[in-house]
């Protein structure tokens, strides 16, 4: 299954995390004209590893 980004959920919590530069300016480039905001995109991209981990839980 392919990454699809989708739109914004609304229940959430704050977390903070800190990214290397250059992945911050990979994630910024992907999403220039998605109409995704920088965190939803990570929460997409952290859900679709998850579920397609080869030993989920």
């Amino acid at each position: 299954m392919a990454f699809q980004i989708k739109p914004n959920k609304k229940e959430t919590e704050n977390k903070t995390i800190r990214f290397p530069i250059p992945l911050i300016d990979r994630i910024e480039k992907a999403i220039v004209n998605q109409d995704v905001t920088f965190s939803r995109f990570v929460i997409q991209a952290c859900e679709y590893a998850l579920d397609n981990m080869k030993n989920k839980k």
